[in-house]
């Protein structure tokens, strides 16, 4: 018998050829007494024909049903010139069937084993193992082993070890909520699961591993998103005695790699830079989509001279006064504007003021707005020449707490611009965004907190701040942003013990605290450990980018639905009570709200 030949790969260079293929019925067609079959497997979809003059394989191919499992052996034969199929890689050729095999007979599907199904995403994960017989489905699996083997043969390249660290860790929430596992052998203690190999990759550092990298499975028990998941995977890195730019070096090398491996395409690299700060003062958020303008003016300063107390107030208070020009927006109907002022609503804003630009030549009355009466002529044309205002252009404003006024007018330019046609859908635009805060205020708790994780090293030339203002110290740290989505970040880490004791400190984690939670680093630091740094690619959020997927569940072979649960495995599920004994655990009563 002949090798199998994936269904995918057959070509009129093999006329002639004796051929065994195997695969699901996706189609039968009975055309006048020849039957048809159509038989795909994850390569593609090749044609089969059996015909009446060999009475049991005609009788047999007429039983088949769709995602019966056959296989086939034959002769590969050219396709007459009006069978010829141009939209299929195997369609000018197919396959006279001599014998056939039914390895196993389907039950009719729940729905349509097809990329157009109609079928709710519920549904399908509740019979994913069919779902993922879906083409589109399938490439995207081999997409994901294409652009994982990449990265792994990139950095195998450039000399790094790949490591696995452990599953089973210890609790340090200092981030998202762990995932807990009560141990059997020591009873009343919980291992938890890695939210990633933060820790551990630096003391292969420490260890003089060098450069080290995983396929990394991480978890986080937090509130999930269409971009979120309780376990994701990461393309983690660590290298010792490196700079920041030589591991963005890297990094740009690596996703280049990955890019070419998955779409064909090869990157400009090196890519360009901002400021954190500079991306907050244009676009309002720490990863902007640079393939549009639309960029935010600060007009704060300036609205602390006028007398319109929705205005004058932020300013005068430490709050922050925006405003986002859109080129030809004076267009927009008021059932457009009052959409986006719900839009804005979403992040906090309590409304949306605008002001039309119809003829910026005679003011006030060249613009169209409630708030114009509020402001004088001269701060009227002092704004507009701050915004480079045209005729035709509409104003939007944002006043208020910074974080809300940046949230909603970062993601109103957005909007905007998705909604115009504003951006270009083909452009891949990178870019790195550093110089992040060291810090951030935890307003419930009245203290800094780490903006990326408390092992970042501080800016080394403005270290005085960071005891006596370490709100204002920025940190070592980069995130790669790749059409307005943050794929992957990292930072230089800190590798000297007594440093890391004095960020703990400024984090308000008392000595005591930080030996419990993490003195097996603080000992390793001591040890000498290399000055190091790294950086992690989110694989499931760059692999759903590459495919235009809604949601990254679509490139994950088995992901949870928003509430963290699997409707296929039925996970999470209860354990039976022998099971909490052996654990030394016991349950609470659920409490019945009515």
């Amino acid at each position: 018998m002949s090798e199998r030949t994936y269904c995918g790969d057959f070509r009129d260079s093999q006329l002639g050829q004796a051929v065994q293929l195997n695969g699901w019925v996706e189609t039968n067609r009975d055309h006048g007494g020849v039957i048809f079959l159509d038989i795909r497997d994850r390569t593609g979809l090749v044609q089969i024909v059996a015909h009446p003059d060999q009475p049991d394989v005609h009788a047999l191919a007429h039983s088949l049903r769709q995602q019966d499992v056959i296989a086939v052996s034959g002769e590969v034969v050219a396709r007459s010139d009006d069978t010829i199929n141009s939209g299929l890689k195997t369609g000018m050729v197919e396959i006279v069937a001599g014998s056939l095999i039914v390895l196993n007979r389907s039950e009719t599907p729940p729905f349509p084993i097809e990329d157009d199904c109609n079928t709710g995403e519920q549904h399908r994960l509740e019979y994913r193992y069919l779902d993922l017989r879906r083409p589109v489905m399938q490439r995207n699996m081999m997409l994901r082993h294409k652009v994982t083997h990449a990265a792994r043969n990139y950095l195998d390249q450039q000399g790094f070890l790949e490591v696995e660290t452990p599953i089973l860790n210890k609790s340090t929430p200092e981030g998202a909520r762990d995932y807990l596992v009560p141990s059997r052998v020591h009873q009343g203690s919980f291992y938890a699961l890695p939210q990633s190999p933060q820790l551990f990759k630096q003391l292969l550092m420490v260890a003089g591993m060098d450069r080290y990298y995983q396929i990394a499975r991480c978890f986080r028990d937090e509130d999930l998103r269409a971009d979120r998941q309780p376990e994701f995977t990461q393309v983690d890195l660590e290298m010792s005695f490196v700079s920041q730019d030589d591991i963005m070096a890297l990094a740009e090398g690596l996703i280049n790699a990955m890019f070419e491996a998955g779409m064909g395409v090869s990157l400009n690299a090196p890519f360009p830079r901002i400021t954190y700060q500079e991306a907050m003062d244009k676009y309002g958020l720490d990863r902007p989509d640079t393939r549009f303008a639309l960029e935010h003016v600060d007009i704060t300063e300036l609205m602390r001279e006028v007398e319109f107390k929705v205005f004058r107030e932020p300013a005068e208070k430490g709050g922050l006064v925006k405003v986002l020009r859109i080129p030809g927006g004076a267009s927009l109907s008021r059932k457009q504007i009052d959409d986006y002022t719900k839009f804005v609503g979403i992040y906090g804003a309590k409304g949306l003021a605008w002001i039309k630009v119809n003829n910026k030549a005679e003011l006030p009355a060249g613009l169209q707005s409630p708030i114009v009466k509020f402001l004088p002529e001269s701060i009227l044309t002092r704004m507009l020449d701050a915004c480079a205002a045209e005729d035709g252009d509409i104003l939007f404003f944002g006043a208020g707490d910074r974080r809300v006024v940046n949230d909603a007018l970062g993601y109103l330019r957005v909007r905007v611009a998705r909604d115009l046609g504003l951006i270009p859908e083909d452009e891949q635009s990178f870019v790195w965004v550093v110089d992040f805060p060291m810090f951030e205020w935890n307003a419930e708790e009245k203290r800094p907190q780490a903006l990326h994780h408390p092992f970042t090293a501080p800016d080394l030339e403005h270290l005085d701040q960071l005891e006596s203002e370490p709100l204002s110290l920025n940190s070592q740290a980069y995130d790669l942003v790749w059409n307005g989505t943050e794929i992957g970040g990292g930072s230089i880490r800190i590798h000297d013990s007594e440093m890391q004791q004095r960020v703990f400190a400024a984090l308000g984690i008392e000595e005591e605290e930080a030996r419990e939670k993490f003195g097996f680093l603080l000992d390793a630091l001591q040890f000498g450990a290399p000055p190091h740094g790294g950086l992690a690619f989110g694989l499931d959020r760059v692999l759903s980018l590459m495919t235009g997927s809604e949601s990254i569940r679509d490139v994950i072979a088995f992901p949870k639905t928003q509430r963290a649960a699997d409707p296929m495995s039925d996970a999470p599920a209860e354990v039976a009570d022998s099971q909490w004994q052996e654990l030394g655990l016991r349950k609470r009563r659920k409490v019945i709200t009515e």
